[in-house]
């Protein structure tokens, strides 16, 4: 029998969901469907080329799918397929996904990128290992790596070795060490799966072990790795497995090679669907990793916050004082231009795919807190290698000067408004904890002169935003000077220690925002259309700041409860993308989104039972 004659015994790909999990080791990531397909993975790093696309290109014959069409993938099937599982590896970023046929057969394949210490550093090679080993019975299987350059618009050329093949494009070469029949792999011959097999894709260089006691090696020091880093977090009581889960995937989104931390591992994911609200989110914002270090800091891992650290820092002393962009490259680089790759059909058919983010060139006054708040604790904690000092302190009072300058000027604010400018709350909000966190560094470092000076801009600037954002016609604090419009944003008031959250008006602010934006327990950005029309979705971190102004204003159960639709909401091994349809209850969003798992971490902690209560 043919390898094509085979072909009718085995499904179809399964649809595009956000039902993946998510593999890396702080170099690069990978995204696996439920039933063990690697649709996404760019390479060298995090926002390089998607050697697999299979996420953002539907097969031929598929809605959207163009002539030119080149779905590219790493898939291991099995015939006559029936059901899977998926499940990690508890308190690790190992992936087991279990694929059984209708006569009950079984195989279970276990993915993830190796990272553990080797040689006096992190050895997190650009490496994906998949183990594939047979269950139960005889199952016939079907290895199909489909890899593809240059956005999909490339097919490399392969070539053979002994125990390898070599995928070789123009900038990158892969290599596929494996011991599995190379024949059956470029023919996509099925065979009986008798034993273990082991595929290690990556740079183009030869291994110095066997291929198996490579990857076994591999998996072993990965497991052990993981297991220490998740014992040394400091908990909650309540949903330890939801938040070790959320914390391995924001450590899994720090690329460690500069410190930075991207805010998603995926491109143009619709925020709604047909909406064509599909960004680019696989860059550093300076916002989204500054909430990044602090849930991992209130877990005690302080690690993320040094390596972010580095990164900041040069992006402090690249801005000479001046302007700081909301977002930066990995690399730290300033200019990521946004085009689109019309050849890519999106998301379920669902374009435009978007390279690039045009909010580099947006102004985001709410950065130069973003940058004070990030960097703060420095100061503070005895426990870090590299603690910060009076150096760091005047390379920050240049961020604060740009804060003071700015809190009550225009911008595109934090949601990134593309055609409208306003005074926005939150944006002076977050100028307004530049000043004052920079007075209480210069306490600590004994400069009373500064801590005076700072103060004098803190003190005024929070009168101005109390009086200037309140609306009275609303009975809220609304999202500009002036205006009327709610906004979740204002939420953060309590999370940056701007105002008692028993305040009347910050009561009666949350009052407000659930009336006008929340679907039952979810919670949208804002009501005012922006330049897409009024958003459909609801925004994970918002619900996740709901959740913490109930618990801090005392309506702790209705918190809970909210938390609980949240943790429901989670795919099936524990990821959350950015946003969540209030009527089908789907994922929409980039994916995973280290905003919404912040949001789990935060909830979880504030609203734990405390330890002592059972212990």
């Amino acid at each position: 029998m043919t390898a094509h004659d085979d072909s009718t015994h085995f499904a179809p790909p399964a649809a595009p969901s956000l039902a993946m999990g998510v593999i890396g080791n702080c170099a690069f990531s990978a995204l696996i469907d439920a039933r063990g397909r690697i649709v996404w993975c760019c390479l060298p790093r995090f926002d390089g080329d998607p050697v697999f696309n299979a996420l953002l290109q539907p097969g031929a014959g598929s809605a959207g799918a163009g002539s030119d069409a080149h779905p590219s993938a790493f898939s291991i099937e099995i015939e006559d397929f029936a059901e899977s599982r998926q499940w990690y590896e508890p308190n690790t970023a190992v992936l087991r996904t279990q694929l059984y046929d209708k006569s009950g057969q079984g195989v279970e394949i276990t993915d993830f990128a190796p990272r553990f210490y080797s040689r006096s550093r992190f050895f997190r090679p650009m490496t994906l290992v998949r183990r594939v080993r047979p269950l139960h019975g005889a199952p016939r299987i079907r290895v199909a790596l489909d890899v593809r350059f240059d956005w999909g618009r490339r097919e490399p050329l392969v070539t053979q070795g002994s125990n390898h093949l070599r995928y070789v494009g123009d900038a990158l070469t892969l290599r596929l060490n494996t011991d599995a029949p190379l024949s059956h792999l470029l023919s996509r011959q099925a065979f009986v799966l008798t034993r273990e097999h082991n595929f290690l894709l990556g740079a183009d260089e030869s291994l110095t072990e066997g291929i198996a006691d490579t990857a076994r090696l591999f998996e072993q020091e990965t497991v052990s790795y993981w297991l220490k880093w998740s014992q040394r977090l400091h908990i909650p009581l309540e949903w330890q497995e939801a938040v070790i889960r959320a914390a391995i995937t924001l450590k899994l989104s720090l690329f460690e090679d500069t410190g930075a931390i991207v805010a998603a591992m995926t491109t143009s994911i619709p925020e709604a669907p047909g909406s064509q609200r599909n960004w680019d989110y696989r860059y550093c914002w300076l916002r989204d990793a500054f909430f990044v270090v602090r849930a991992l800091n209130s877990l005690s891992e302080v690690g993320t916050l040094e390596d972010y650290l580095r990164w900041l820092s040069n992006v402090v002393v690249q801005a000479k004082g001046g302007h700081i962009q909301p977002l930066y490259g990995i690399g730290l680089e300033r200019d990521l231009p946004e085009s689109e790759m019309p050849h890519l059909a999106g998301y379920r058919g669902m374009g435009p795919v978007r390279v690039g983010n045009q909010a580099q060139e947006h102004f985001q006054h709410d950065v130069y807190g973003n940058v004070v708040l990030g960097a703060a604790q420095a100061f503070h904690d005895h426990r870090l290698l590299h603690r910060a000092g009076l150096a760091e302190f005047e390379r920050l009072e240049a961020v604060g000067e740009q804060a003071a300058r700015t809190y009550d000027q225009a911008d595109a604010g934090m949601w990134e408004l593309r055609t409208r400018a306003r005074v926005h709350t939150s944006s002076a909000l977050m100028c307004w904890a530049a000043c004052d966190r920079l007075a209480k560094i210069a306490q600590v470092l004994h400069l009373p002169e500064r801590a005076a000076y700072w103060q004098g801009h803190a003190g005024p600037m929070r009168e101005r935003i109390l009086r200037e954002a309140w609306s009275e016609e609303r009975q809220a604090f609304a999202e500009s000077f002036g205006g009327r419009n709610l906004d979740a944003s204002v939420l953060l008031m309590i999370e940056v220690n701007f105002i008692d959250p028993k305040d009347p008006r910050f009561v009666a602010t949350v009052d407000a925002l659930e009336t006008h934006l929340c679907d039952g327990p979810y919670m949208r950005r804002y009501e005012a259309p922006d330049d897409f029309g009024k958003p459909e979705t609801a925004f994970n971190i918002c619900t996740f700041w709901r959740i913490d102004a109930l618990a801090r204003i005392g309506r702790k159960e209705q918190a809970r409860e909210i938390f609980e639709t949240m943790l429901a909401a989670r795919n099936h091994v524990g990821l959350l993308s950015e946003d969540t349809h209030p009527v089908t209850g789907e994922m929409w969003g980039n994916f995973p989104q280290t905003y919404s798992m912040v949001g789990v971490i935060n909830a979880a902690v504030r609203l734990s039972a405390p330890w002592e209560s059972k212990i």
